[in-house]
């Protein structure tokens, strides 16, 4: 039987000609979706003392899913998602009025065929309906 899908797209990702289940690989990353997740992930990154990230471009925020927060403990973790994204100087950051997330990375063009993409969302694998791309058929692969 032949490659699956994301084992061609992580072998492309790889430098390699093929990757298989189970095996740990080590690939490029085009982009890294974080949204109201930051409140999580900054914190951890500044106690593991992680002074920054590894490429600011390739990192793309929005806060869609507590907008408006509704209690006051959502405002405090969205001021703390605010506060990481200012520290890791995030280039890309769309706030809490930009849209969806994922609909606002494929609208900016952050999202394009053939990247490899991890994200702190369960719903980050729906770039893959960006799957094909003209007679290239570059491939879009999500981790989650």
């Amino acid at each position: 039987m032949g490659a699956t899908i994301a084992e061609k797209i992580l072998a492309k990702a790889c430098h390699r000609k093929a990757v298989k289940p189970d095996e740990y690989v080590v690939a490029k990353i085009d982009l890294a979706m974080i949204h109201d997740a930051w409140s999580f992930v900054g914190p951890i990154l500044s106690n593991a003392g992680v002074p920054k990230v590894w490429d600011t471009d390739k990192i793309v925020t929005v806060f869609d899913h507590f907008n408006p927060p509704p209690t006051v403990k959502d405002a405090e973790a969205y001021k703390i998602a605010r506060e990481a994204v200012k520290k890791y100087k995030i280039k890309y950051f769309y706030g809490q009025n930009a849209g969806i997330c994922h609909q606002v990375f494929v609208e900016k063009g952050h999202i394009l065929p053939g990247m490899l993409i991890v994200g702190t969302d369960s719903h980050t694998m729906t770039y893959g309906a960006l799957a094909f791309c003209g007679k290239t058929r570059h491939f879009i692969a999500s981790i989650y």
